[in-house]
């Protein structure tokens, strides 16, 4: 399920001081992007932050909470994004905190994805002499 426009709202006027703040629907869910960069996602109005070796730690006690999944060929396949916990949506200073080490990891990630192909310039054909 996708983020009511509300808690899109909210989500891009708490994450504001992260950046340009978007939300896009995707695969029955809404990715939450910052300057181009996907930094989370929401399902059920609930926030997960993209979480790699090197924020785990940060990310350390959302792991009493399962990693945002999905169901391929019978099995359940966990994603690289860990539920935010509800009370650091009253505590900003922490929240932009975990926002910011979440936007780390995106860029980490984009950085290794390689880069899309160029297509082949259209040729050109002669003209008639």
């Amino acid at each position: 399920m996708v983020a009511s426009d509300t808690y899109a709202e909210f989500l891009r006027e708490q994450l504001s001081p992260l950046g340009r703040v978007t939300l896009r629907r995707m695969f029955g869910k809404t990715g939450v992007f910052c300057d181009g960069v996907m930094l989370g996602m929401v399902t059920e109005n609930t926030l997960y932050f993209r979480v790699d070796d090197q924020n785990r730690e940060t990310f350390k006690e959302a792991e009493a909470f399962p990693p945002l999944n999905y169901a391929k060929q019978g099995e359940t396949i966990d994603l690289a994004f860990w539920r935010v916990p509800e009370r650091l949506f009253d505590e900003p200073d922490e929240f932009i905190m975990w926002g910011r080490a979440a936007l780390a990891a995106a860029h980490r990630v984009a950085a290794k994805r390689p880069a899309p192909k160029q297509g082949k310039a259209p040729r050109r054909r002669k003209r008639p002499s």
